[in-house]
């Protein structure tokens, strides 16, 4: 199915979508929880993601009254950000004293995420992680206890920015802490799981001279990628089929006799 520029919701840069078939990425942006780790206990995650979005909705309220009709400042380096003064979060905290548990007993790497950041890493590609939850007594740990630390060349975590996802703050302090300025043969994907992760990429996109792709991982997120007027190809529902496409994308050998497999079929 065609979709023309001028149908797609006014969000949605075109140039996203003049090519439906997926770009491959030259840089790669992973969300944290149910994305690279999936939480054992969902009602933990539940409530952490509600504790999210209310923070996020709080944030809006108060921009909207105090700065109204403002438009807000670009993305200052990654130093401004490491030298202010930290917000407190009393209630992030709060929630993950209260869990009493060690991060191993909590979360689990997603399966295939090693493959995947394998993958990426042997292809020299650039990788961050920018993520909504808290990084001290939390997302830390889980970097460190499952060995992620290493593949990521930055990490955001919700003490780093004002502004939670959906704002793209997160994903543009990624670029700022990787020293990186994408120019417009870019291609940067962000992962995620959620509605506000297809969200945050697309408002990234209207701040970058490159092309921002959304990934939806899993089932929630791939409505917003419909919605937005992207292709299924935006859409995963594991890391083994993410390796595939990366494989598709970049180039392999497993993809060399995958695709030669298929071709054979056809004659």
């Amino acid at each position: 199915m065609h979709i023309k520029a001028n149908t797609l919701p006014p969000q949605v840069k075109p140039h996203i979508l003049q090519n439906m078939s997926l770009p491959k990425p030259t840089i790669v942006i992973f969300d944290m929880d149910g994305t690279s780790v999936r939480h054992i206990n969902l009602y933990l995650l539940h409530i952490l993601e509600r504790l999210d979005d209310a923070a996020y909705a709080t944030t809006r309220l108060f921009t909207w009254i105090f700065k109204r009709h403002a438009k807000g400042p670009a993305i200052p380096e990654w130093e401004h950000y490491k030298n202010r003064k930290k917000p407190r979060l009393f209630v992030h905290r709060a929630i993950h004293r209260l869990r009493r548990k060690d991060v191993d007993q909590i979360v689990e790497p997603c399966p295939g995420i090693y493959d995947v950041l394998d993958f990426l890493k042997n292809h020299d590609i650039p990788l961050a992680l920018a993520s909504n939850g808290l990084g001290k007594g939390y997302g830390h740990d889980i970097l460190k206890k499952f060995e992620l630390d290493s593949y990521f060349s930055a990490t955001i975590f919700r003490e780093h920015i004002k502004h939670s996802k959906p704002d793209p703050e997160s994903l543009l302090l990624c670029l700022k802490k990787m020293k990186i300025t994408p120019g417009k043969e870019d291609v940067i994907w962000y992962i995620g799981d959620r509605p506000k992760d297809v969200k945050a990429a697309l408002n990234a996109a209207k701040q970058l001279d490159c092309t921002v792709e959304p990934i939806a991982y899993g089932v929630n997120a791939a409505i917003s990628i419909l919605k937005a007027g992207l292709s299924p190809d935006h859409i995963i529902m594991s890391h083994f089929d993410m390796k595939e496409v990366l494989e598709e994308r970049l180039g392999s050998a497993t993809a060399k006799k995958r695709l030669a497999k298929q071709s054979h079929k056809k004659d």
